[in-house]
């Protein structure tokens, strides 16, 4: 099976736009949320297409998957993009809700009703 054929003007779009880095300095998951914390229509005006699409999506709370599959940006980019904008302080990237992914006590009673549900 091969892989399919990226386009060279892709990936120097790619490179171009995150000046070569792929490395964000924050653990930015697929599900991570992203928000604008109040949208400045002068900001959006000073970014480059990309990261004004990313901003101007954000103007409501989204997921980093929301924004590869709407927008098109490879995550890898996308990463770099939302890293810069957190950054300049103009995007919000939303803490992990660290209570709910490990609530074992939630986790104890689905499975003590599932377990009820059995013959």
């Amino acid at each position: 099976m091969s892989t399919p054929e990226v386009p060279r003007g892709s990936r120097v779009r790619a490179y171009a736009l995150t000046g070569g880095r792929t490395a964000t300095g924050e653990g930015l998951d697929a599900d991570a949320l992203v928000s604008t914390p109040g949208y400045d229509s002068g900001v959006a005006a000073e970014l480059l297409p990309e990261p004004r699409a990313i901003y101007e999506r954000a103007r409501r709370p989204v997921t980093l998957a929301s924004l590869v599959t709407e927008l098109g940006i490879p995550m890898g980019v996308l990463r770099v993009l939302v890293g810069d904008l957190a950054t300049d302080g103009v995007l919000f990237v939303h803490p992990p809700d660290a209570a709910q992914r490990h609530d074992h006590g939630i986790l104890q009673r689905v499975l003590d009703g599932l377990n009820r549900l059995s013959p």
